[in-house]
């Protein structure tokens, strides 16, 4: 996996480049408005949107996509609420016919309870998808061979899993999101499960080119707050991987090495 200079440097995913490492998503939040701060405070430049939940009675001009202006904003929909490889194809077209754009993020759920991802219908999909010209980035669970299997099927960028999608649970398997990370020759996205900027911070030291997120803030007790603490998170996370951290030890290691020391003189001042 190809590491970059500094934590800022773009992500780039297909032909899409992003200044942000973050991506957020424009649902639960309490108001339009508060959406819109807390997108700002987070530094994002590209948020997901729900094509099948996107609101058919709003008034004109106040509408979710007013409030998402594309000279600011990359839209990547998404294929929330689909169950089937047919069904979240279909929304895919839909979605670029809607929003003209090929860049799509692909789930597909296996059941309503855990909202956990169908491995065999999110591989169908994709190949389906990738063979009609749709830069894919894929969300799946934790399984490593799993995540190989969709890079190797033309995905743009990989999404495992930290924990169920809006569980708030963090990052429950870091084992695995580094063995996905280092054997990765495309971007891995951390995807669901972020309760808080620690987690953000957290997938980025493991290695993660970025980190998907959406409950975490629109459900944050002050969501634009919680926006400027994972914008924060993403910078020093990234930061520390890129550092290279120090390995660990079994025992004890002194900051002051007893090296250099003049003979018979004590570590210990008297």
């Amino acid at each position: 996996m190809n590491t970059v200079p500094h934590a800022t440097q773009a992500l780039q995913l297909g032909a899409y480049s992003l200044k942000s490492r973050l991506i957020l998503g424009t649902g639960k939040y309490s108001d339009y408005p508060t959406m819109v701060a807390a997108l700002e405070a987070s530094g994002t430049d590209c948020v997901t949107v729900a094509v099948r939940r996107i609101p058919a009675d709003e008034p004109s001009g106040q509408g979710l996509l007013d409030f998402l202006p594309r000279d600011r904003y990359t839209l990547l929909p998404n294929t929330a609420g689909c169950f089937d490889t047919a069904s979240a194809v279909r929304t895919c077209q839909l979605a670029r016919e809607m929003l003209e754009t090929n860049l799509v993020k692909l789930e597909v759920l296996g059941d309503t309870k855990t909202l956990l991802p169908d491995p065999l219908g999110t591989l169908r999909a994709l190949e389906e998808l990738v063979a009609d010209g749709f830069t894919v980035l894929v969300y799946t669970s934790d399984d490593v061979r799993l995540a190989k299997h969709m890079e190797e099927a033309g995905a743009a960028a990989v999404m495992p899993l930290g924990s169920p999608i809006g569980s708030g649970q963090g990052i429950l398997n870091p084992l695995n999101i580094r063995l996905i990370i280092e054997q990765a020759e495309v971007p891995i996205l951390l995807d669901a499960g972020v309760g808080q900027a620690s987690d953000v911070a957290v997938a980025m030291e493991l290695g993660a080119d970025g980190v998907l997120l959406n409950t975490a803030v629109a459900q944050a007790q002050d969501p634009v707050r919680m926006a400027r603490a994972v914008y924060h998170a993403s910078i020093a996370g990234r930061e520390s991987y890129l550092a290279g951290r120090m390995a660990k030890r079994m025992y004890a290691s002194a900051s002051s090495p007893m090296q250099g020391l003049i003979a018979g003189q004590s570590a210990i001042p008297s």
